[in-house]
């Protein structure tokens, strides 16, 4: 099985969670795209990877080429904005897992830390 997944957020929590997922590749783990606006090391890793660095709009658009969005900004408005995006794209494929979703992932892959810089906003 294949999972193609975004992640928006290429910070220290999404840093840590686009390294990983790299290392699965071979299990299906296809990353497709990430979003981010700041330079970080992270978003130049996926330069690096040939991933696609592009917007929110851009993903949300991809349709079926994007079963799920990580999404690990620690925003409640690029959460908003997510949503928005996809029901404006008409994009009924794509889920979008919140940061709490990409915690219990990690937990299963791997016994490293995933930092906790991000207040618990919800979803």
């Amino acid at each position: 099985m294949s999972y193609r997944v975004a992640i928006v957020g290429l910070g220290r929590v999404g840093g840590e969670f686009l390294g990983e997922l790299l290392r699965y590749r071979e299990r299906g783990f296809a990353i497709r795209a990430v979003a981010e606006l700041q330079d970080t090391p992270a978003k130049a890793m996926a330069k690096e990877q040939g991933i696609e660095v592009t917007t929110l709009e851009r993903i949300a658009e991809m349709g079926g080429e994007i079963d799920v969005i990580f999404d690990l900004s620690g925003s409640r408005t690029v959460r908003t904005q997510l949503r928005d995006k996809l029901a404006a794209a008409g994009n009924m494929h794509t889920v979008i897992a919140p940061e709490i979703v990409g915690q219990m992932i990690w937990s299963l892959i791997t016994d490293k830390e995933l930092p906790q810089v991000h207040r618990n906003t919800g979803y």
